[in-house]
């Protein structure tokens, strides 16, 4: 399905950059660039250190985060001509988050994480889950330092994964998840959620901060620094979202995804949004 094809309403930009998009919504279109398939730098099972307090750690994180606001933030503002609004909604509710919050976003370009953490939690970090093969990639330094956790890929693995977010919500950390489960750059529709994000939200009992991001076409200054035709990012960040723990879980998973969906596809102002909240495979 071309970007391009798409009839979404008269507010909404659709880029058209003649992607053929799948018609599975979890399929992946970014190139996992794994370094030497035969042996990966990591393993993703209990010996990955998914909680890591050490100094060399710290210290590559302060170095990860100075790179991010310095010279990835310079890049995603002029470059790519990023924009956020809404931040009123995270200044508002600040007593909300003190046991931190789940942020949840479309996924849909290179810098999504840094437009995301820029708006909602500047000069914070946030814990970010990604597929674990991307951390055996050329880019891994940066998603190791930079707040990413690989998601395991063994019984092991998720047990001492739980237990790492189990201690950054002790922490009062916050943690973004693209609940589209995988990039499809410049795409202007709202897919389909997977569960993790809100089952998360459920059982730590933080808000949900729903934020979204639309397209629109690169004029002025921007022009300076991007080909004419790329288009340029906008993140609309909206009103937190509260888990009900008198519902059980499965249920409130679901009025969860819903009630999300259902705020992006409206703040990215779709009148005729071509994915339901709730996937067809959603036992898989």
């Amino acid at each position: 399905m071309l970007n391009k094809d798409l009839n979404l309403g008269k507010n909404v930009y659709v880029v058209d950059n003649g992607i053929d998009y799948p018609s599975n919504p979890f399929q992946r279109l970014v190139k996992v660039e794994v370094e030497d398939s035969s042996k990966g730098r990591f393993q993703f099972d209990e010996h990955y250190p998914y909680l890591d307090d050490s100094f060399k750690f710290m210290w590559n994180r302060f170095t990860g985060w100075f790179v991010e606001w310095i010279l990835v933030n310079l890049i995603n503002r002029f470059g790519y001509g990023a924009r956020i609004e809404g931040r009123k909604n995270i200044r508002k509710n600040r007593k909300l988050f003190k046991q931190g919050a789940m942020v949840v976003c479309n996924h849909v370009y290179q810098f999504d994480a840094v437009s995301v953490n820029t708006g909602v939690r500047p000069f914070r970090f946030i814990h970010i889950p990604m597929y674990a093969k991307h951390f055996n990639g050329k880019k891994w330094w940066y998603m190791v330092y930079c707040g990413g956790v690989p998601v395991p890929e063994t019984i092991g693995g998720m047990k001492k994964f739980n237990e790492a977010f189990d201690e950054f919500h002790r922490r009062g950390d916050w943690t973004l998840i693209f609940p589209e489960a995988v990039r499809w750059d410049q795409y202007s529709p709202i897919r389909p959620f997977r569960k993790g994000a809100f089952t998360m939200a459920y059982k730590y009992n933080v808000p949900i901060i729903p934020c979204v991001l639309t397209w629109r076409p690169r004029k002025g200054i921007y022009r300076l620094f991007g080909a004419k035709d790329d288009p340029c990012p906008t993140l609309h960040i909206g009103e937190p979202v509260l888990p009900d723990r008198t519902h059980s879980r499965r249920d409130e998973v679901d009025r969860l995804r819903i009630v999300c969906h259902g705020k992006m596809v409206e703040m990215a102002g779709i009148e005729n949004n071509p994915w339901p909240a709730i996937p067809e495979d959603d036992d898989e």
